[in-house]
């Protein structure tokens, strides 16, 4: 594997944190409108990125021509509370970016694998590659639904998978124990520019094992990580 290949961002808080980042995406999203006309965003849920949201929210963009989707979803409806979806539009989809096009990882199909085809679709339609995808990690250093010991991780990290998304079997404790739909190694990497977003003193201890060589199987983190000509920004703080 190649030595780690990141720009590290740092900040003094979390809230400070949220405002660098939020710019920092507001300037890419920008670009891509600028020379393209349209920009993509994907994002990721929890509570590390909420002070993000809100501060990206805000933004004076043109955010009629930007689509948003989600690194993973959970298959529960879009107002239950472990929705991502829920999350997005909560402290997102408001103000001035309320204006942009949201395309969710959940249909109304019954299960997650029932539901993969017209997701799958939907994420096909959209602007790729993406203007910029946002990470977070867990302290199993899974990223998206992307999980050590997953049944599904090897599918996930194969390139040759032909759908941009795959359903997920519910992962065990700590995390929310519910099937989900996660983008793949090959959507979450087909961006311009790849962001980490973490916080929190006992992530970083994980972030600074997953910098270091290993099988990305053990640490999905890694796969954005350890890009070769390809530098990861990592935004963090305590």
């Amino acid at each position: 594997m190649p030595e780690p290949s990141c720009h590290l961002h740092e900040a003094p808080d979390a809230a400070t944190l949220a405002e660098d980042l939020a710019r920092f995406v507001a300037q890419r999203l920008q670009e891509g409108l600028s020379q393209r006309g349209q920009a993509l965003l994907v994002v990721s849920g929890g509570t590390t990125p909420v002070p993000f949201f809100e501060a990206l929210s805000q933004s004076g963009l043109d955010w009629a021509r930007v689509s948003i989707t989600l690194a993973d979803e959970r298959w529960v409806p879009p107002d239950h509370a472990d929705s991502n979806e829920r999350l997005v539009r909560a402290h997102l989809l408001k103000g001035p970016a309320a204006a942009a096009r949201f395309a969710p990882l959940k249909s109304d199909h019954a299960s997650a694998t029932q539901g993969l085809p017209s997701v799958a679709a939907a994420m096909e339609a959209l602007p790729w590659p993406a203007d910029v995808v946002v990470l977070g990690m867990g302290s199993d250093a899974h990223t998206a639904s992307l999980f050590p010991g997953s049944p599904e991780l090897a599918v996930a990290l194969d390139d040759t998978w032909p759908a941009r998304c795959l359903a997920v079997s519910a992962p065990a404790a700590p995390n929310v124990p519910v099937d989900r739909v996660s983008l793949s190694r090959r959507a979450l990497l087909d961006s311009r520019h790849l962001v980490v977003h973490v916080t929190g003193a006992a992530k970083r201890l994980v972030l600074d094992e997953a910098m270091q060589p290993g099988p990305v199987e053990a640490m999905p983190i890694r796969l954005a990580l350890h890009l070769k000509g390809k530098p990861c920004e990592v935004f963090y703080s305590a």
